[in-house]
């Protein structure tokens, strides 16, 4: 077969051409931190990648998730606690006025101040995060407690169902109930019908009136003790809840670096092992570059002299 010095110059040019594109790749891996720029480069590399990726998402999106969950929870039972704190100090005000020495100015304040606490009730039943009544469920935009013109009270909250629970996704194949049920979280109903709102405004109309006439201080009693065991009955239930979210929460935090680790170890490449390479291959490219000068001659006269 007979060589020509055209065959040896298409040779050395695809060679160099082949050498400049090691080169190429080498100085992206090292510029980039990755072994591939597109999924050409390596499909395999690629094709796991885009798993794990997936894989990431999903965890990121659960830990969005429990961090909302932390939210409901942790306003919820924060106001609930608050509503018992409130309920001791109307239970207070009932013991001090049940001993009967207390003359109708007393009493008449002691009904402002019910009346007071009765307020500070309402308001943390209405409270809203993020302009959502967290006491409302999926009714997020309706008020639990809405005041009329006429000064009476529509209690929404008693509507509530369980079809009405927040439930969030907080890992594969695992749902979490984040909100409160009103209708524990602020007593229930006593044996007389009332709901607590109802059985304040009553003790707060008749205290106002100066007199004791019609209020049977131990049952009152009775009632604010069964509502304030319901709320932190409700409180309990909340706090079981949310210890399961941390461990929840601790799992995800694993599973990200977890996955994280993977998707690194199958995309970043070795920084000071490709370094070496490229400085290896940038020695290769410049000796041939060096012989191929020598070898390919371009004219005549400088393959005679």
């Amino acid at each position: 077969m007979r060589v020509t010095q055209g065959m040896i110059a298409k040779n050395s040019l695809r060679y160099i051409n082949s050498s400049y594109g090691k080169l190429d790749k080498l100085q992206s891996q090292i510029s980039s931190g990755k072994k591939i720029t597109k999924a050409s480069d390596d499909p395999i590399v690629a094709m796991k990648s885009l798993k794990y990726n997936t894989q990431l998402s999903q965890v990121e999106q659960y830990k969005s998730n429990v961090s909302q969950a932390y939210t409901w929870l942790e306003n919820s039972e924060d106001n609930i606690t608050e509503g018992i704190d409130v309920m001791g100090k109307v239970r207070d005000l009932v013991v001090q006025v049940k001993n009967g020495t207390n003359g109708e100015a007393e009493l008449e304040a002691t009904g402002v101040e019910i009346g007071q606490l009765k307020e500070q009730l309402i308001q943390i039943a209405n409270t809203q995060v993020n302009g959502r009544y967290i006491f409302s469920g999926s009714n997020s935009d309706v008020a639990p407690i809405v005041k009329n013109p006429d000064g009476s009270y529509t209690y929404n909250f008693e509507n509530y169902t369980s079809s009405s629970d927040v439930n969030f996704n907080v890992s594969s194949n695992a749902t979490l109930k984040v909100n409160a049920n009103p209708n524990s979280a602020f007593g229930g109903t006593s044996g007389s019908g009332q709901n607590v709102f109802e059985m304040l405004n009553s003790l707060e109309t008749a205290l106002k009136s100066g007199s004791l006439d019609g209020i049977d201080s131990d049952a009152v009693l009775s009632d604010i003790d069964q509502f304030t065991n319901t709320m932190s009955s409700e409180r309990s239930d909340i706090g079981a809840r949310y210890n399961r979210l941390e461990l929840i929460d601790s799992r995800l935090k694993l599973q990200e670096e977890t996955a994280t680790k993977v998707l690194s170890d199958n995309e970043d490449v070795d920084l000071e092992e490709v370094i070496t390479d490229f400085i290896t291959q940038q020695s290769v490219h410049r000796a041939a570059l060096s012989v191929n000068a020598k070898i390919v001659q371009p004219t005549l006269i400088d393959f005679l002299n």
